[in-house]
């Protein structure tokens, strides 16, 4: 019989994990600075994951790199960078939602359904545990993830990646997963509905709905 030996994961995917986890306990604080040897030092590691790690958080918008000073937590977004944000994700996601709703597969609704079920289930405790509140923040960008990559539309797919280091910013540092997790669950199984009825315009208007509610508790 063949013994099992476990995977070990390399040491810069840990890293990378541990600081996604204090960004979203708060032991990071937004535009806080991020000092290689002081975290190799307090974490007990050399340098190099860490240095792979910051670049792979840098990739998601979490993290910035300044010439000269090093890397920096990303500041908290300012209503201004809310707004236009939200403008992009206005002109996109509806239309990818549509296009998605006119390719439903049973795959698809699979991946995505089990996104809305672990949404709703971090509801009632993503304010008070990280890890819970980390459950929450990648079922909702698997969630949107999947919809642009069913609408069929490589351009319109790539165009929404290239917002989604922000929008990630955007879910840790405003506190909307917070403030509007309980609103944002049943605009979530709203384009779910549509989806599974494929009805193209209905997916459209519940993303749109979404996403200005998104607004609305945001800026509120």
């Amino acid at each position: 019989m063949t013994e099992y030996t476990p995977v070990r994961r390399p040491i810069a995917d840990q890293m990378y994990e541990v600081l996604l986890g204090q960004f979203m306990n708060g032991s990071r604080a937004p535009s806080e600075t991020l000092n290689i040897g002081a975290l190799s030092r307090e974490l007990n590691v050399s340098q190099t994951p860490l240095r792979e790690a910051l670049a792979r958080l840098e990739h998601t918008g979490l993290v910035r790199r300044e010439a000269l000073r090093g890397y920096r937590v990303a500041p908290i977004m300012s209503r201004a960078e809310i707004a236009q944000l939200m403008d992009a994700r206005l002109l996109l996601e509806p239309k990818l939602a549509g296009e998605a709703a006119k390719r439903v597969s049973q795959e698809f609704l699979n991946e995505i359904n089990q996104t809305v079920s672990d949404f709703a289930a971090a509801e009632a405790r993503a304010d008070n545990e990280s890890e819970t509140f980390g459950v929450y923040w990648n079922a909702d960008h698997q969630f949107h993830m999947l919809i642009a990559a069913q609408a069929g539309n490589p351009f319109l797919e790539t165009a929404y990646q290239a917002l989604g280091g922000q929008i990630q910013r955007f879910r840790l540092f405003s506190k909307m997963g917070h403030t509007g997790l309980s609103a944002a669950v049943p605009e979530h199984q709203a384009i779910l509905d549509a989806l599974k009825a494929r009805d193209a315009d209905a997916a459209g208007d519940a993303m749109r709905a979404h996403i200005e509610g998104a607004i609305e508790r945001s800026l509120r």
